[in-house]
């Protein structure tokens, strides 16, 4: 299954310049930030920038009815299930990064077939946080990461307690047994509205179907450096690896330009959107065509206006598919 919408090379050139709707930084821009992932985990040709180890899968979405009472989005609304292209990955730049690492986001992107051969597409993380508020915040971890001076970098987190709180997550927590054994978050606040009219910000929210399960550190230490790919095939055997997919409704308040920032989850009330189920792997090729883009939104959804995390990953990731594209 390859969309025909996979956002070809040609758009990417163009966006070597920063997009006019990427606010401007003091320092933060998308190939300052792409060359200092490069300086932290090294240039690796003819691969993403970040999230580089990882692989594609395929599936479909089937929505609740609950779904259209919040968007119109027209995966909200399908009367059949949405065919769709994934992506699981790790977090950070390493092509290698071993999937026992216990400090490091495991990550789902989506991209939806609405037909006409276009997509939307939802990026999701294991952590509910992520590690900047900002492009420059970023630019600045990546830059103290990269001196390995651990005084550079213990002085950047002191000063910088947000940018603790991805990590002090993942590490309170055990290794996932598999991409399918974990929750994830879209760290970003997104507006839906409704045929009516009616507006609510909302934050997506996976659960695995299988339940939250975890290693021991002892059980992921005797782990094989790249173990969820054959786990993920054996477990795909047997059936499909399903998430229920929700959006946590916000409150005043909340929230909604600041993706370091936690929402109290447990006094929230959610509704289910629906049930992702990966029915299989795919070509890495078909997920190496494009870009998964996070303000890649339809009618019926809106990303945040303020978060400028969000609008730099896009253009970001269109300088990282520039490169690897050549």
């Amino acid at each position: 299954m390859i969309f025909k919408r996979l956002f070809p090379a040609a758009m990417f050139v163009a966006a070597f310049s920063l997009p006019a709707a990427v606010p401007a930084y003091a320092e933060a821009d998308a190939e300052s930030l792409v060359n200092a992932l490069n300086a932290v985990f090294g240039a690796h040709d003819g691969v993403r920038a970040a999230h580089t180890h990882g692989f594609c899968v395929k599936g479909n979405f089937t929505p609740t009815a609950e779904a259209a009472s919040l968007s119109k989005a027209p995966h909200f609304n399908s009367k059949t299930p949405v065919n769709l292209i994934g992506r699981f990955s790790m977090g950070g730049g390493n092509p290698a990064a071993p999937n026992f690492q216990k400090d490091n986001v495991r990550g789902i992107a989506l991209h939806f077939d609405i037909g006409n051969g276009n997509t939307t597409d939802l990026l999701m993380v294991s952590a509910p946080v992520f590690a900047a508020k900002d492009p420059d915040q970023f630019l600045a971890l990546l830059t103290a990461v990269a001196t390995k001076d651990k005084e550079k970098i213990g002085a950047f987190f002191q000063a910088n307690p947000n940018s603790t709180r991805q990590a002090q997550w993942l590490n309170a927590r055990p290794v996932p047994a598999s991409y399918a054994t974990v929750n994830y978050w879209g760290i970003h606040a997104f507006t839906f509205t409704n045929a009516e009219g009616k507006t609510r910000v909302i934050k997506y929210k996976a659960l695995p179907v299988a339940g939250e399960v975890g290693l021991t550190d002892e059980e992921a230490k005797a782990k094989d450096p790249d173990f969820y790919r054959p786990e993920l095939a054996e477990r795909l055997a047997k059936g499909p690896a399903q998430f229920t997919l929700t959006a946590i409704l916000g409150e005043p308040g909340d929230p909604v330009d600041d993706p370091t920032e936690l929402w109290p989850e447990d006094q929230r009330k959610s509704v289910t959107l629906g049930t992702i189920s990966i029915t299989g792997t795919e070509d890495d090729k078909t997920c190496d065509a494009g870009i998964f883009d996070p303000t890649l939104v339809v009618d019926g959804i809106e990303g945040p206006a303020n978060d400028t995390i969000f609008p730099m990953r896009s253009a970001a990731y269109a300088v990282s598919f520039g490169r690897r594209a050549k």
